[in-house]
């Protein structure tokens, strides 16, 4: 038989093996948009070339409903094989109850703890000194995604900072754009506060509020002007009647809006419309006033499952999504930044360098996610769904309210 006949014959071999012995694992998230689906894609594309399936199961929907369903099978007793929460506490009954695959002996042979940055997202799975998850990306809210398109069609400036962007508002409806794209979901009006709140008043306040819980500080005068700007902000995107967040970006992309606020994924929108930032688009960290970021973003957690080959698959999967070149290749997707502080992101652009300055300058706040339970996100997102739909509800009323919803929290 010649040479090349039998190697042939040999890889054949291998890959028929590696079909057969190939484990499938399905994995749940929510990520749905065009350049999350790119993104995940990368994921699913490093996992199948270990040997081992990746069997894709997005949720197209709000994240909270997709971490509802995700509870709902793990705990009736049918455990995908992965999922997607957000770093935080999303996770902690679940852990409790003893129903996650415990990964730190995967963590200390891959060395997770010298290479993670910031150490608290590595924290944020641990438990008991335990890890029970992968941490994949930086997300941070902070940011106004402005449209250049918009605002010359307007004839006036781009903006660079918040006062600047209401102030140029009117130009912008007379002018038949949008000024401020937001989704009608409530998730999306907390955020939008949330961003407020970190770049428009001294950033000792957010931590106070949520990370102390101080009611007084949350009823204080501080507090009192986020709460004025989101009521600007309410106004200025009366006339926003799309549904989900990359609508509203879409609306910016297409220069139909001036501006959206929205974490760094909307850099995944901009990259699939093969926009550049400084060219079609600008970005403003910290909404051009208080340029922080909060570190917040996403992990995969894993649930125990009775088959010890899938056990196995499920950790070769949690050591592959850390790998740096598959971190590489999932953040400048996502638009995220990596949580390794040890690769090259020498190719990314404007706006995620902007980011990665603020991480190396450890302009950091944890996300909210990391300060307080689930329960109460649910009342303050309810809380501004209400806010943004009734705009009789003054600011002073909303305030009232969010300084109860603090008051109780834990």
């Amino acid at each position: 038989m010649k040479f090349k006949a039998l190697v042939g014959l040999l890889a054949a071999g291998l890959m028929a093996t590696s079909a057969a012995n190939a484990t499938e694992l399905e994995v749940m998230h929510w990520w749905t948009s065009g350049g999350e689906a790119a993104a995940v894609g990368e994921f699913a594309k490093a996992f199948d070339a270990t040997g081992d399936k990746w069997v894709d199961a997005a949720f197209a929907g709000p994240g909270e409903q997709a971490r509802a369903i995700m509870v709902s099978r793990i705990t009736g007793g049918d455990p995908m094989g992965a999922f997607q929460f957000n770093h935080g506490r999303q996770a902690e009954d679940l852990i409790e109850a003893g129903l996650l695959l415990d990964l730190t002996e995967v963590a200390e042979a891959e060395g997770w703890k010298d290479v993670v940055n910031p150490s608290k997202l590595l924290d944020a799975c641990t438990v008991d000194g335990r890890i029970y998850c992968t941490p994949v990306n930086i997300h941070s809210w902070q940011w106004l995604w402005l449209s250049r398109k918009a605002y010359q069609d307007a004839g006036i400036a781009v903006p660079t900072n918040w006062d600047e962007f209401v102030a140029a508002a009117p130009k912008l409806e007379a002018a038949g754009k949008l000024p401020l794209a937001v989704g009608q979901q409530g998730w999306q009006q907390t955020g939008l506060f949330n961003v407020l709140m970190v770049s428009l008043v001294p950033t000792e306040i957010f931590q106070k509020v949520y990370g102390d819980k101080d009611a007084g500080v949350a009823a204080g005068p501080e507090v009192a002007r986020v709460f004025e700007a989101a009521a600007d902000a309410r106004e200025i995107s009366k006339n926003s009647t799309v549904q989900s967040w990359n609508e509203a970006t879409n609306l910016v992309i297409t220069g139909q809006a001036g501006g959206q606020i929205m974490g760094d994924w909307a850099q995944g929108e901009f990259s699939v419309a093969q926009q550049t930032a400084g060219d079609e688009y600008e970005c403003l960290p910290g909404l051009g006033v208080v340029e922080v970021l909060s570190t917040g973003g996403d992990a995969f957690y894993f649930p125990k499952l009775d088959d010890p080959e899938k056990e196995a698959a499920q950790k070769r999967m949690a050591a592959m999504l850390l790998k740096p070149a598959v971190q590489v290749a999932f953040n400048l997707k996502k638009g995220s930044l990596p949580v390794r502080g040890d690769i090259d992101l020498s190719t990314a652009n404007g706006c995620m360098k902007k980011g990665l300055k603020l991480l190396a300058e450890k302009k950091l706040l944890p996300d909210t996610n990391l300060l307080i339970t689930p329960d109460t996100s649910s009342q303050i997102t309810d809380l501004f769904a209400e806010f943004f739909a009734d705009k009789s509800m003054s600011p002073e009323a909303a305030q009232e309210r969010f300084v109860d919803i603090i008051a109780q929290a834990d």
